[in-house]
């Protein structure tokens, strides 16, 4: 079974190839990041019209990479949801068409469900790959961490999960990114803040963890406002002062122990949440996904506080990639789920799990 997926939720167009749910034979993305970072964030216009360019040719890298041709390939999946809805309706009428053309069948996938099936690949001939040893194994719990989304899910089996939490508010990639603005480091903001951070002294500063009714749920506006208060104080100045000309104020020791403290806590917001529901559910494997499950601190942390050996996928397949969504679809066609019409499928920006 070899299926093509497709991907074009944000700012990433990506296509790859995935054979049986397992072995990956071909990634490719087009990012366009350097057109966003002079904003400071994804505009979503830019992002469509990047689409539109490299879409064609990503899925014919994906296709020729992966030595395969139409012939070759048994269904089509594609992203119709969550994301932005001008680059979602580039993929899924890319896909429908692709999937009219060449009668195939075509699976709609949810984005956030594909982030964690980016661990069940184990095998490829790509070079710079490292992937896991094998495949996780039901029942599983599952963090999903990422730019937009913060969800923690306990799956049963393939498709049949119950959602134990999510973000009220900010998901923790947004956090990140908003902290970064604040102490004028460069987007995207995860991997920035996570630089500064090594600078630092974790301890430096307390911050708070938000506490809520559902216990598994994910709150980050009160720690992103924490620091703001925060980096004000640290330069003598109230509540009135802007945070646009903070960073011009901070040293940069300031900055690094500001991003090592938010670093910590907010890592172990998710984590103590995640060691929480394993302690409750008692899963056979933990995984991880999403852009900020790429963190060497996450990392760290969740193999430190869970007591079972855990492996992580490459982080090259954390953030968004073809791969998790051909990885998905396979497991939709081979387990027999329903294929979606390619004359009717839709986009759905506001898809939740």
């Amino acid at each position: 079974m070899k299926v093509l997926g497709i991907e074009t939720s944000c700012d990433e167009t990506a296509a790859s190839v995935v054979e049986d749910g397992r072995v990956l034979l071909s990634n490719v993305v087009a990012s366009s990041m350097d057109l966003h970072a002079q904003y400071g964030g994804v505009v979503p216009e830019i992002a469509a019209r990047s689409h539109i360019e490299a879409i064609t040719p990503v899925i014919s890298e994906a296709l020729e990479t992966a030595k395969c041709t139409w012939d070759d390939i048994d269904a089509i999946a594609v992203t119709y949801g969550a994301g932005l809805g001008g680059s979602l309706l580039i993929g899924v009428l890319t896909a429908r068409s692709l999937a009219i053309a060449y009668d195939k069948p075509l699976y709609a996938i949810n984005h956030v469900e594909g982030h964690l099936y980016a661990n069940f690949l184990t095998d490829t001939t790509l070079p710079s790959y490292v992937l896991p040893g094998k495949q996780p194994e039901f029942p599983v719990l599952g963090l999903i961490v990422s730019g937009g989304h913060s969800q923690l899910v306990y799956f049963r089996d393939h498709f049949d999960y119950t959602l134990l939490g999510q973000t009220n508010d900010d998901a923790i990639g947004e956090a990140f990114d908003k902290v970064a603005k604040i102490l004028g480091l460069p987007y995207p903001g995860g991997p920035s803040v996570s630089k500064k951070a090594l600078e630092g002294n974790p301890q430096a500063f307390a911050l708070p963890k938000a506490k809520l009714t559902n216990k598994y749920d994910f709150s980050f506006s009160g720690l992103k406002t924490a620091v703001l208060r925060l980096a004000q104080e640290q330069i003598g100045e109230d509540f009135t002062f802007p945070s646009t000309a903070l960073s011009d104020r901070l040293s940069e020791s300031q900055k690094a122990d500001i991003a090592a403290s938010f670093q910590r806590i907010a890592v172990e917001t998710v984590v103590d949440k995640a060691v929480l529901a394993y302690e409750e559910f008692q899963p056979k494997t933990v995984i991880i996904g999403g852009g900020v499950a790429s963190s060497p601190e996450l990392r760290r942390q969740l193999s430190e506080r869970l007591p079972l050996p855990l492996t992580y996928t490459d982080p090259k397949l954390c953030t968004d990639n073809g791969a998790m969504i051909a990885t998905l679809g396979c497991y939709k066609a081979m387990l027999g789920a329903d294929a979606s019409d390619p004359y009717t499928l839709d986009i759905a920006p506001n898809l939740s799990m």
